[in-house]
């Protein structure tokens, strides 16, 4: 069977046509990749990407500099190149998982987007990916050759978007559980969860009278944590008990008359002992304080 040829413009290189690439290398394992202006060229080629001056995705045609572009999000966002190959293949390349491959679009494909795009209000300020892939171009100053940067830019990029991946499949595992805890809950106030889980966001999106989470940590001993007011806040619904602030082991453990109580942060936003049932009394403190 012949590979298929995937088409790139040649020379400097932007996030939308390496992350494009990375892309395609979960739908097509091998393939010809050819970076070239040549028209001739292109025109010979399976699919095309982010050159040759036509969106078509039926026929493999995933430009966007031609006038009027190629279409936009809801949102207003344009898509580059990027986001075409994954508003076609997004879905196949997350298992068919249409709350994975929305997760990954909204975090990473359509920030990618605006920025090649120049729509960037509502962009968070700093480096980004998309300045970090620019960086894997040769400077003035070096006399690298741009196709052999271009596939160390593609590895990169197909490592990070494994682990968008992978972060967007474990959040939205994370949610089922967080919201089956919540549930469950014999106090609403009291949120217990039987393995680590991010919480955050599921908990203030879902209770607004969860004040504190029991959890195990990595270790196998147990932590309470306190629910921020808002995702981001230092500022929390309700602290632990001024008096623990700081203290650890003995001086905790005669503080709390807890025999295994290990630790209190100073900010009293996070407190442990070894065991369930101990930390489960910490709680019970806490609440009444």
């Amino acid at each position: 069977m012949k590979n298929i040829t995937i088409a790139t413009h040649n020379g400097n290189f932007h996030a939308d046509d390496v992350f494009s690439i990375a892309a395609l290398k979960y739908i097509f394992p091998t393939f010809e990749l050819v970076r070239t202006r040549n028209l001739d060229v292109i025109q010979e080629a399976d699919l095309v990407i982010d050159v040759g001056g036509e969106y078509d995705p039926e026929e493999g045609r995933f430009d966007h500099h031609q006038r009027g572009g190629a279409g936009e999000r809801e949102n207003g966002i344009p898509y580059s190149s990027f986001g075409l190959i994954w508003k076609k293949y997004g879905l196949t390349i997350c298992n068919n998982d249409q709350d994975v491959a929305n997760s990954v679009d909204t975090g990473l494909v359509s920030t990618i987007d605006a920025i090649d795009c120049g729509h960037v209000e509502g962009v968070a300020q700093g480096i980004s990916l998309s300045q970090t892939i620019s960086m894997f171009n040769p400077t003035w100053q070096e006399d690298g050759d741009f196709d052999s940067c271009f596939d160390q830019a593609v590895e990169f990029a197909h490592v990070v978007l494994s682990r968008f991946i992978a972060s967007a499949n474990g959040g939205i595992s994370a949610k089922a559980i967080v919201a089956k805890a919540i549930t469950e809950a014999a106090d609403p106030r009291l949120i217990v969860l039987q393995q680590y889980t991010p919480w955050k966001r599921t908990v203030l999106n879902l209770s607004k009278e969860a004040l504190f989470m029991v959890y195990p940590s990595q270790s196998g001993h147990w932590r309470i944590q306190t629910v921020p007011v808002e995702l981001g806040s230092f500022e929390d619904r309700k602290s632990l008990p001024k008096s623990w602030a700081g203290l650890s082991d003995e001086a905790l453990q005669q503080e709390t008359g807890l025999t295994d109580a290990m630790f209190c942060h100073n900010g009293l936003f996070i407190a442990g002992c070894e065991s369930f049932e101990n930390t489960m009394k910490m709680a019970s403190m806490a609440l009444s304080e």
